[in-house]
């Protein structure tokens, strides 16, 4: 994967920058109107209504602009209205420290103003809480259209309608540390959804649990009219899935309209139908079947749930994916996965340990020490760099 590096900057301009401490939603938006280069907004604890919208706020890689709750233990709450924030066409912006409560919309949006082709970029979302949006229909949580440089980390999302974070046209991102929980009531089509000309994006070391249908969709369906910058032959590219710990979704991941996908060192405990999907739901001609996917060294704990290991939908490619040193147990038997194309060098029926918790918990451990490198126990950490 081809990632573009970031030179670290040491803080310059600090006198410039100032603080500004809000304590309701009036005072935050004007807060917001005044930001600039430097600026950190301070949100005092207590309720903020939604339906805050900012557009063209911009800060630099030396001096963003921060909008944090002033307390990491009692966080600033966003409840009423839409959708908690609308960020528009911003850039050098971080949020932090923040809990959204209750939208029937969207929680929080960020994305390109509409103007494809200057994206918004270098955006931080880290340390926030996105609670029951929705809650059904195609509702997200965190919705990014047309973000590039970004990085979500450390974020709780708990019930929502369709994703979890849903990224259309997304460029040089980073989900890393996030817990995303499906709750009973809301209808979670995906965890995390990448489409519409989303590439190179890195989501690791996550815990997705009880995600509904497809915790990660890797690709998707997008009206031709919504892909940034432009319509290619893809959905979805240079799309790293590592690291990860997956319990009872349908299935943790699928492949959709995408072109290749690296899917490696994650635990997947109890599918609850595929342990993976392989489909072409783009049916425009300028898109290459589904292709090119490399599944390796993760571990794959399922149960009778499991009846056909890879769905596999028309008009994709499935000889042309690769499936390498996965270690497989059947927590119920003795079963080896039917794969669409040969294993290289797969381990089988191997004893693991595990209590309920562990297992909920996406923890599973083999009894063999001798086994090595397979699951997110086994995974080496990345750290991305920007531009």
């Amino acid at each position: 994967m081809k990632w573009v590096c970031f030179l670290a900057v040491v803080l310059t301009g600090i006198a410039a920058a100032q603080s500004i401490t809000v304590s309701d939603s009036a005072q935050l938006q004007s807060a917001l109107r005044k930001a600039e280069a430097g600026t950190t907004i301070l949100l005092q604890p207590g309720r903020y209504r939604g339906s805050l919208y900012t557009e063209g706020q911009a800060g630099t890689a030396e001096n963003p602009i921060v909008i944090t709750g002033a307390d990491p233990t009692d966080k600033p709450v966003f409840s009423g209205g839409g959708q908690a924030l609308h960020l528009a066409d911003c850039r050098y912006v971080t949020l932090r420290n923040l809990v959204v409560k209750g939208f029937p919309s969207n929680g929080i949006n960020i994305d390109d103003g509409g103007s494809f082709d200057t994206p918004a970029h270098h955006i931080i979302v880290e340390d926030v809480t996105i609670l029951e949006t929705g809650p059904k229909g195609n509702h997200d949580a965190l919705k990014m259209s047309g973000v590039d440089h970004f990085v979500v980390r450390r974020c709780r999302f708990i019930g929502w309608g369709g994703s979890g974070i849903d990224m259309v046209g997304c460029h040089y991102g980073v989900v890393e540390d996030c817990l995303f929980e499906g709750k009973e009531g809301f209808s979670q089509s995906n965890a995390v959804q990448l489409k519409g000309g989303t590439t190179n994006i890195l989501v690791q070391t996550s815990l997705f649990r009880h995600c509904g249908h497809r915790a990660i969709n890797l690709g998707g369906s997008t009206g031709l009219e919504f892909f940034r910058p432009r319509v290619a032959d893809f959905e979805a590219k240079e799309i790293e899935i590592a690291g990860n710990r997956f319990v009872d979704s349908m299935t943790p991941l699928a492949w959709v309209t995408a072109n290749g996908g690296w899917v490696h060192h994650n635990t997947i405990v109890r599918p609850d139908k595929w342990t993976l999907r392989i489909l072409q739901e783009t049916k425009d001609t300028r898109f290459k079947p589904c292709y090119g996917g490399v599944f390796e060294n993760n571990l794959v704990a399922f149960d009778s749930r499991v009846d056909i290991f890879v769905n596999i939908g028309p008009g994709t490619a499935p000889e042309t994916f690769r499936f390498r040193r996965n270690a497989w147990c059947d927590l119920e038997g003795r079963r080896k996965p039917v794969l669409p194309t040969p294993e290289e060098d797969g381990i089988y029926s191997v004893p693991i340990d595990a209590e309920e918790s562990d297992l909920q918990a996406g923890q599973v451990r083999f009894k063999d020490s001798t086994h090595t490198n397979f699951g997110a126990d086994n995974y080496e950490r990345k750290t991305m760099k920007w531009q």
